[in-house]
């Protein structure tokens, strides 16, 4: 099992951009459990990304919310959360 690490980038945005609203917060923690047990899930559209973050995956919150992450070996770093234009 994989071991989940959050990126103080990850904590600084959550805490700004999601925590504030509950409705966002609440979906964030469904999206998160759903991704934890099966990442492969179709509503998370789990992606590979490009260009100067091509070490990185991201996966989706809502249609415009994403959190983007890097696996270790025996780790997964969330490293941001945010619009796409935030993460991105």
């Amino acid at each position: 099992m994989l071991n989940l690490v959050y990126h103080q980038q990850f904590r600084k945005h959550y805490k700004k951009r999601i925590q504030p609203n509950l409705k966002l917060r609440s979906r964030f923690e469904e999206r998160l459990k759903l991704w934890i047990v099966n990442k492969n899930d179709p509503i998370l559209k789990d992606h590979s990304l490009s260009g100067d973050k091509a070490e990185y995956r991201a996966f989706w919150i809502t249609g415009n919310i994403r959190v983007t992450y890097k696996i270790y070996d025996k780790d997964v770093e969330l490293y941001d959360v945010g619009t796409h234009n935030q993460v991105y």
